[in-house]
């Protein structure tokens, strides 16, 4: 499922990056619909039912962990998206092109960390949402830290369908919900080292 799921993730973002020509709209009203089932998400519908599995989407109207994951994860992009047409999604793969390569997102706050001015607000965020199993609070300490991201280091790359695998896992139980915090949580504090001249890991 987690191939599947980061599949339709990278689908759905270059959908609607279209090459740069933004689907603004249907990204203006996802930045505003908090849950996929707000009537503000209907635009987004279309194009995210279509990249889904069957086994994906909801029979019942109560979404799915597979539509929660993907549907935040586009939420997310489309947040950082905003004003400028330089896509910032990027995969976390060491053997992409320089230019497209991208990182996971606590590695890209990571980075924000090490300016202090950013540090404690950073933290007061991180620290509650690396202690919590509740899907909204951390869908909700999420958005705030995307949206920090976003005034900070816009053009940062983010691999947003990796985002989207670790939520799903996320969702499964609490044996799961912990290992994926633990993952952010070691992403987040591990020191940036230095790997090549200039370029920090």
């Amino acid at each position: 499922m987690e191939s599947k799921i980061q599949s339709a993730t990278i689908s759905i973002i270059r959908q609607l990056y279209n090459n740069g020509n933004l689907n603004k709209g249907v990204l203006a009203s996802v930045r505003h619909a908090t849950a996929l089932t707000s009537p503000q998400a209907q635009t987004l519908w279309p194009v995210m039912m279509a990249h889904l599995e069957p086994n994906m989407l909801s029979q019942d109207g109560q979404p799915t962990k597979a539509e929660v994951a993907v549907y935040t994860a586009i939420r997310f992009y489309a947040i950082q998206q905003q004003g400028t047409e330089s896509l910032v999604y990027g995969p976390a793969n060491p053997h992409a092109d320089v230019k497209d390569q991208g990182m996971p997102l606590f590695r890209a706050l990571a980075r924000l960390r090490r300016n202090e001015e950013t540090r404690v607000a950073l933290d007061r965020r991180m620290q509650p949402l690396l202690a919590t199993t509740n899907v909204a609070s951390i869908i909700n300490a999420l958005t705030h830290l995307v949206s920090m991201l976003r005034a900070n280091n816009q053009l940062q790359k983010i691999d947003y369908p990796r985002l989207a695998q670790d939520l799903y896992w996320f969702q499964q139980d609490y044996e799961h919900a912990s290992q994926v915090r633990l993952q952010w949580g070691q992403q987040y504090y591990r020191p940036l080292t230095v790997t090549t001249e200039g370029k920090k890991n």
